[in-house]
């Protein structure tokens, strides 16, 4: 009976918590619409969804603008916020992010290198050059942060994923400074924005991320197993080597694709699979990555469309980037989790 009673509240709690996600993303995808330089009221952003638009002017703006840059964010900040809860998954760091450990900054740097040195002015052409970035740059913090005797501890991977990032960025403004067509395309795209795209830009990425996704999820019992310590995740079948050449390849291709859009976009993937193992341990699921990824995927738009949302409506006309807004936001939570870390290994 009390198995029972326990069984009936887990599932009460799940069922909250799945629901008041999908209200907020339901929420902020209307708010995302409707605010702006031209604010558009809810009923009237309803009427144009469902077909009855009240005017040539609102229609427009609603879905050639802001539909497109809503769906972006929603897909993209799907992407950084499972790419972010793989990472942490994986190397069993709970600094890891995609801005952290180098990889933002591997795929940024590859892509100016695209559009300052070879002259690539496609999303197709310089995409390729992102991926790249992203796998080199994570292979070669992972090889330092394995250096020295006590392995690749926590800090130490995000101490290299710093340096190789300063190191990076300090290259990536060497070569906008002498190209004026890479500094125009760098200088804004750089912070991190959801603004001026459009809806083909989605199309193009999305195979990617698709590809990415799925990869991500179907490693889910895996990484359970994995939680456990390989030895035992070695004795239950499961072939590490493979399981981690899996996660690789999602990381590049969400971090890859969703970084040639919008920019690096930092910490998103950082805070949000903490919040979601909160709300887990709350909804009494547990460290269950099959819980886990999909909870952070849901959970990173929510920041980031806030983050958007909130960059557009504090100096109207003109907008905040939503990635420096989420950099302030992550920017302490960082800060927190080291000092923590570094107690912990004291």
């Amino acid at each position: 009976m009390e198995t029972g009673k326990v069984a009936s509240g887990r599932r009460l709690r799940t069922t909250v918590l799945v629901t008041l996600v999908v209200a907020l993303l339901v929420l902020l995808s209307l708010l995302s619409i409707a605010l702006g330089a031209l604010s558009v009221p809810l009923d009237q952003v309803v009427r144009s969804v469902l077909g009855h638009p009240p005017s040539r002017l609102v229609d427009n703006v609603i879905w050639s603008v802001r539909v497109p840059r809503t769906l972006l964010g929603l897909t993209t900040g799907a992407a950084l916020g499972l790419s972010g809860a793989l990472m942490q998954a994986l190397t069993r760091n709970p600094l890891a992010d995609p801005g952290i450990l180098g990889v933002s900054a591997g795929a940024s740097f590859a892509i100016v290198v695209a559009v300052g040195v070879f002259g690539v002015a496609s999303l197709y052409g310089y995409v390729w050059f992102a991926f790249g970035g992203a796998l080199v740059a994570s292979v070669v913090v992972f090889f330092l942060g394995r250096l020295g005797g006590s392995g690749a501890t926590p800090v130490k991977l995000a101490l290299a994923g710093v340096a190789i990032t300063a190191l990076l960025q300090s290259f990536t403004s060497a070569i906008v400074l002498t190209d004026q067509d890479a500094l125009d395309r760098y200088r804004f795209w750089s912070a991190g924005t959801l603004a001026d795209q459009d809806s083909g830009e989605l199309v193009r990425i999305l195979p990617f991320l698709a590809v990415g996704a799925v990869l991500a999820l179907s490693l889910a019992p895996a990484l359970n197993s994995m939680a456990l310590g390989d030895d035992v995740a070695a004795s239950l079948g499961r072939r590490l080597g493979l399981v981690r050449l899996q996660g690789v390849t999602a990381v590049v291709l969400l971090t890859g694709a969703s970084v040639a859009v919008i920019g690096p976009v930092v910490f998103l993937g950082l805070v949000v699979p903490h919040i979601a193992r909160v709300l887990a341990q709350y909804a009494g699921i547990g460290p269950d990555y099959r819980w886990l990824l999909p909870l952070s995927a849901a959970l990173a738009p929510v920041l980031l469309l806030s983050a958007d949302i909130l960059g557009r409506m504090v100096d109207r006309p003109t907008e905040i980037q939503a990635g420096v807004l989420v950099a302030f936001l992550g920017g302490p939570f960082f800060i927190v989790l080291v000092r923590r870390r570094k107690l912990a290994e004291v």
